[in-house]
């Protein structure tokens, strides 16, 4: 049986005389709570690992753990010198060059350090093998050696291109880093001793050009960005509340009010989740931000309603009262969409997005019951002066009312048009994640790398494991043949700027043991031949310079690693396609093998978090969508809402194809989040239309006008604060939080735009049935 519409109503006014008898206690409570949960905000740090945004069970990141596994674990800072004028081969520059690379050893963690001086470069000595570094300590660095250094070093493939480039400008120290992973300070600590031999080389040659790159960069960028962001995201957030709000609503005693709601939410849900022993990542870091504009809306509603009444005439005690029997419900369903969507993000494959989202839920949550306690006991504390308004006047919400319910045909007819056509552009729509365009260009890391991928070599690589046939299968003529035809192919590729692969040493080695005649520079074809080279090499090599970062313990496989240029996360997954049809055509002993290495798994990361959201947005429209049913009593009125609620991230999406033209990471967890937040429109317009129908007997087109005129305003006022929220998102230095901010500040334009178009069109032309007539305030309530 229908529950009777005046049971919850009696319910909220008998609350919200309470409410205002313990005003003072309720506001010392709700304080007192928050400050209790913001204490856990000491617990909070900043996670320095990329690897956080890839979960346990992915399968990218497990094939990467296992080949750090079987080789050596290869985090790496380099160090990119780049002479402004001439080439990197004179005397100074090289001795310095090889004096850091021996401090290079001081950074914290560092189990390798490779460079073109330290290069074990291998040269025939009548019969012996002679390995010594390129550029040794006591090498005179005069213009015969340095011809012998250039000549050496731009003939070997296993540094050109990748610690040398090819026009002889540009080198670069690689510091090999094994980070023990048990502290959040190792990757700080190992960047700060970094910079500072960057800097003081940079100090000692002004003429040069320094860049910092690597993995262990790019970790250190992740928490840089995210310190940044909340540093100054949440100041200025603030700052663009405070000034929109006092605008819109033009009363100092809400605008207050409010900002005291959405600072109490944001503390208590980032306490709550330095309690819960979360750790900030860019993408959860922005959570305080998404809570300080979410929350804004419920009291907006609270508020508008309430000035609404007051300036009709209504005395603040039954203003405040009335304003929290119509918006009760609504704001509790609102609040209850909102958090289905980000909770949803816990089906995402990326841990830092469902940190974001069980965070932004607790703090929807917290501005809910901030929102129907601490507000409305704080407003009845405050002064309120409220100008009133003629019974007569008109406002803009029901002159746009008297247009859609006048011209509802053609308002449909061109809303459908312009839906049809913003839809049509979604499949030209690129997915691309290149991890290193996660950064704007005010982040060091991302103008270094741009830089280096520029000059020498990208940081973008693509691993392979090949296994041999068994134990010291390595040395195995064949198995090294259809190896380097492997890393032939690979070369051929356009995108592959460098191939490190132990052929080439075997290669090396040959032609040395026959004199250095350029003629044996090919692969040995005798098995025990090539044990016995690799064996009498390996024994001349010093300590951190072998060869465990090519060849695994027992000789059983090698690894390949792939540089690339700046290719998109679409190329490389066509070249790990193409390079595991190759090898299981042509090494049997590697078939199913297929790429491994941190932008490997960022390639995959946005297709895996896209299928993951998928579910998860299924599972939150299906219980956004009962949810409403059941809330409006009305299996129509929850048909209905699907379509306001739906189109407009695909109208945004459209937008997005047509002004970039490429998504990422971001875009797989829009749709989730705008549909919890767009719904809320929908939500109160739909209550105001129902309480019209149900309450008042209205027909249509006077509930459509009821509900324009007492939430018209407050939707656009509400929709205005979460567009300038999600803007001042959009201008993160992290690209996925940006484009996260961007997306969804479109996505919640087009849904107030359906909201006030579509939807009023479509109760219009699908009407239900008439309630039983009873009192209903005057349809003509002021608007702003």
């Amino acid at each position: 049986m229908a529950r009777n519409p005046g049971w919850l109503d009696r319910r909220v006014v008998g609350y919200a005389e309470w409410l205002i008898k313990w005003r003072w206690i309720v506001v010392m409570v709700s304080v007192v709570a928050a400050l209790a949960a913001g204490a856990g905000g000491q617990f909070l740090g900043f996670s320095t690992n990329y690897r956080v945004f890839f979960s346990p069970q992915n399968p990218q990141l497990q094939a990467f753990e296992s080949l750090q596994r079987i080789y050596i674990r290869d985090d790496n800072i380099s160090i990119v010198i780049h002479p402004h004028q001439g080439d990197v081969f004179n005397a100074g520059l090289l001795r310095d060059v090889r004096a850091l690379t021996e401090a290079a050893w001081t950074i914290p963690y560092a189990t390798r350090v490779d460079s073109i001086t330290n290069f074990q470069n291998s040269t025939a000595e009548g019969d012996d093998l002679a390995v010594r570094d390129l550029v040794p300590q006591d090498s005179p660095l005069d213009a015969a050696d340095l011809v012998r250094i250039r000549s050496a070093a731009l003939a070997e493939p296993l540094i050109l291109d990748r610690l040398i480039a090819p026009d002889s400008r540009t080198l670069s120290v690689n510091v090999t880093v094994t980070l023990p992973l048990q502290s959040q300070t190792e990757v700080p600590e190992a960047m700060a001793k970094a910079r500072a031999l960057a800097d003081a080389f940079q100090a000692d040659h002004p003429e040069v050009r320094v860049a910092l790159t690597g993995s262990v960069a790019l970790n250190n960028a992740f928490s840089e960005s995210a310190e940044g962001d909340i540093a100054t995201l949440v100041p200025l957030m603030y700052g663009v509340l405070l000034l929109v709000m006092g605008v819109l609503l033009r009363s100092l005693g809400g605008t207050f009010a409010t900002l005291l709601v959405i600072g109490l939410s944001a503390t208590t849900a980032m306490g709550l989740a330095g309690w819960l022993g979360i750790m900030l990542t860019p993408p959860s870091v922005t959570a305080p931000t998404i809570i300080l504009t979410l929350a804004i809306a419920d009291s907006v509603h609270i508020l508008i309603t309430m000035l609404q009444q007051m300036r009709r005439g209504v005395d603040k005690r039954t203003a405040l009262v009335e304003s929290l029997k119509i918006n009760f419900e609504p704001v509790f369903l609102t609040s209850l969409t909102t958090v289905i969507g980000f909770l949803s993000l816990n089906f995402s494959d990326a841990p830092p997005f469902r940190d974001l989202g069980n965070i932004t839920a607790i703090g929807v949550v917290a501005a809910w019951v901030y929102s129907i306690a601490f507000l409305p006991a704080l407003m009845a504390i405050l002064p309120m002066r409220v100008k009133q308004r003629p019974v007569g006047y008109s406002g803009a919400m029901d002159r746009l009312a008297d247009f859609v319910v006048g011209r509802r045909r053609a308002v449909l007819a061109v809303m459908l048009v312009v839906v049809a056509g913003l839809v049509s552009q979604v499949p030209r729509i690129e997915l691309n994640d290149q991890f290193v365009n996660y950064f704007d260009r005010s982040i060091p890391f991302r103008r270094d790398t741009d830089f280096a991928m520029e000059h020498l070599s990208g940081i973008y690589q693509a691993q392979w494991s090949l296994p041999a046939p068994g134990p010291g299968g390595i040395a195995d003529p064949d198995y090294l043949a259809r190896v380097q035809d492997f890393a032939a192919w690979l070369r051929a590729r356009d995108s592959v700027v460098h191939v490190q692969t132990i052929t080439d040493i075997f290669n090396r080695l040959n032609r040395n043991m026959h004199g250095d005649d350029p003629a044996w520079y090919r692969l040995p074809r005798e098995r025990d031949l090539a044990a016995q080279y690799l064996l009498l090499f390996e024994m001349s090599l010093p300590y951190g310079l072998d060869l465990n970062n090519q060849i695994n313990v027992d000789k059983s496989a090698t690894r390949i690693v792939a540089t690339l240029e700046n290719v998109t996360t679409n190329e490389l997954r066509a070249l790990d396609d193409a390079a595991a049809a190759w090898l299981s055509g042509n090494l049997p002993s590697a078939a199913g093998t297929t790429a491994s290495g941190p932008f490997v798994m960022f390639a995959y990361i946005a297709k895996r978090n896209i299928e993951g959201m998928l579910t998860g947005t299924f599972v939150a429209f299906v219980l956004i969508s009962a949810s409403l049913m059941v809330a409006l009593r009305s299996v129509r009125l929850g048909l209905i809402s699907l379509v306001p609620n739906l189109v407009p991230a695909f109208m945004a999406f459209g937008v997005w194809s047509l002004l970039v033209g490429q998504i990422g990471l971001a875009s797989s967890v829009v749709t989730a989040t705008s549909l919890g937040i767009i719904v809320d429109a929908t939500v109160h317009f739909l209550s105001k239309y129902q309480r019209a129908r149900r309450t008042a007997g209205a027909d249509p087109e006077q509930a459509v006008r009821y509900a324009f005129s007492t939430v018209g305003t407050a939707l656009w006022v509400t929709t205005a604060v979460l567009i300038a929220g999600f803007a001042v998102l959009s201008l993160s230095s992290f690209e996925i939080n940006s484009s996260l901010g961007q997306l969804t500040a479109i996505t919640l334009f087009m849904g107030i735009v359906a909201d006030f178009l579509l939807l009023p069109t479509l109760l219009l032309l699908l009407p239900g049935r008439r309630g039983n007539r009873r009192a209903l305030e005057p349809v003509n309530q002021a608007a702003e």
